[in-house]
């Protein structure tokens, strides 16, 4: 966290505390069959385990697309097609910068790298089901799965 005062537009000054993060991916993923690929991991913000799409930190000197295509393989076991849709904020009160993608026609290729540490596993999902997914509000990139489905024709 780092504590900042800015010039608000109405000339006053405040104090805001900011999350300093990095960047992130997060990946929209189809099969062939158009089914979605998640994964189910504990996340410690909710204290809960939650089905989410796959995604991760952009690692130093590593481009977002390289990062989406390595953190989609390693969470899933999946490979695809994967294009940019777009970047979005992950709050008002973080530096985080999430960088949205969608992969197309994904084929599973190999176990996931991360479950061997019980860490996440890879689940199938009818896209209606993950519609209804997204509406229930429960994962963390909510954001990535509207504009990925709006960027595939599929909202």
């Amino acid at each position: 966290m780092i504590r900042r005062t800015f010039e608000l537009p109405n000339g006053s000054h405040s104090d805001y505390e900011i999350k300093r993060e990095g960047p992130v991916v997060a990946v929209l993923a189809l099969t062939v069959f158009k089914n979605v690929v998640l994964v189910r991991e504990f996340r410690p913000g909710p204290e809960e385990v939650l089905l989410e799409l796959p995604g991760g930190v952009v690692d130093p000197g590593e481009t977002p697309l390289d990062a989406a295509a390595r953190e989609l393989l390693e969470e899933t076991g999946y490979a695809g097609q994967v294009e940019f849709v777009g970047t979005s904020l992950d709050s008002a009160y973080s530096t985080m910068v999430r960088h949205n993608f969608v992969a197309r026609e994904c084929e599973r290729v190999s176990d996931p790298s991360s479950a061997e540490h019980g860490l996440v596993e890879p689940v199938i999902m009818p896209l209606a089901g993950f519609r209804e997914h997204l509406r229930s509000g429960r994962l963390t990139d909510i954001g990535t799965g509207y504009l990925g489905l709006d960027h595939l024709g599929l909202l």
